[in-house]
């Protein structure tokens, strides 16, 4: 079978499966129940002119012009770092052009040879993608279990890594972080945290999970995401000045990747000044989870992101097509992205849905 043919015969088999992928162009005729944009910063025209203004201020080329270790460095970007540790409450921060790079950069090249990475079984593709360009043991743990994850550590060599999330993507539960963070010191391991989905929704301003719990001291790296509550782009990798010295010396994703330009730069600040002005918006989010948490208390969760499981490639899309109908985007969630059996509508709750749309998409969902 030549290549060719091959990937044709793939493709088949997923339209066989009816889990075929398809691009499909984001509708504002909608009412969004599927995008991560949580607080509606995207959406925010007070945002885009507040970063156009600030962009403007100042005389910057279009682009980077190369990698940080070249051509691509800027006083702009280390004040921005700078910035991002202190609200973060680490003592350095390293910037990267998306949550699944600083993942690949992390994950690929700290953990060395003869090194464990025990990850959450539930953990996002580029942690598990990062783990397999390293030359570390890597193991899963069931999701969220205690017991499994120690017993995961005993089998252990070199130095171990621990990795979740602080909230996962598909059930929009929370990791036990504390326990983690317990259970990795008395086995002096480390602690690796995916903020992707509770950056800018958990803190006073939206620092984070971790900077909620105070827990700072006890992780070894997080990583934070702005594409998701913060509208924008780009992510970065927050702990000691040591971990950023070796990120820099040692991790190809960043290396060998062209630098954010001054714009994206400009953008992760002016987010996180305007989200500290309008803290207003976290709150209206809690509103609206505890809202529908109350109205469907079966598929509660303590995060933005609702999971309603269906099963079966066909009767999730079927729903996710009738909800469209009636005017709401929810987006099904299908097979190989989740376990088979497991498919499920994913609805994301943001601080703009109003009551009336919360009561109008759990009415369908009861059925």
């Amino acid at each position: 079978m030549n290549k060719e043919s091959r990937i044709g015969f793939l493709l088949e088999k997923r339209r066989q499966d009816d889990a075929l992928r398809e691009l499909k162009p984001f509708s504002d005729s909608l009412v969004d129940f599927s995008s991560n944009d949580y607080l509606g910063l995207a959406r925010s025209e007070a945002l885009k002119v507040r970063i156009q203004e600030a962009y403007h201020e100042q005389t910057f080329k279009n682009g980077s012009t190369g990698s940080r270790l070249l051509t691509g460095n800027s006083q702009l970007t280390e004040e921005c770092e700078v910035k991002l540790a202190r609200f973060f409450g680490f003592e350095a921060s390293t910037v990267f052009n998306s949550g699944y790079m600083a993942n690949l950069a992390f994950f690929s090249s700290v953990p060395q040879r003869g090194d464990t990475v025990i990850y959450d079984e539930y953990a996002h593709a580029c942690i598990k993608d990062g783990c397999r360009l390293s030359h570390a043991k890597r193991l899963s743990f069931k999701h969220n279990d205690l017991g499994d994850l120690e017993k995961k550590i005993k089998e252990s060599t070199g130095e171990i890594f621990i990795a979740c999330e602080s909230v996962y993507s598909m059930d929009g539960d929370l990791a036990p972080i504390q326990d983690i963070i317990a259970l990795a010191k008395s086995h002096q391991a480390k602690v690796v945290v995916d903020e992707a989905h509770s950056t800018g929704i958990f803190g006073n301003h939206g620092e984070g999970l971790i900077a909620q719990m105070g827990v700072q001291e006890g992780v070894f790296a997080v990583i934070y995401t702005f594409g998701k509550a913060m509208g924008i782009h780009g992510a970065c990798i927050s702990g000691s000045q040591l971990l950023k010295d070796f990120i820099i010396n040692f991790s190809r994703p960043f290396i060998y990747t062209t630098a954010p330009s001054a714009f994206e730069i400009t953008s992760i600040m002016q987010s996180y000044d305007f989200l500290k002005d309008n803290s207003v918006l976290i709150q209206q989010l809690k509103d609206n989870i505890a809202y529908f948490n109350q109205q469907l208390p079966d598929h509660q969760s303590p995060s933005a992101i609702k999971s309603i499981i269906i099963g079966g490639n066909g009767p999730t899309k079927k729903l996710a097509d009738k909800l469209k109908d009636i005017g709401l985007d929810v987006r099904p969630i299908l097979s190989p992205t989740v376990k088979t059996g497991t498919e499920r509508l994913r609805i994301c709750l943001h601080a703009f849905n109003t009551e009336s749309e919360i009561d109008l998409i759990c009415k369908q969902i009861k059925g």
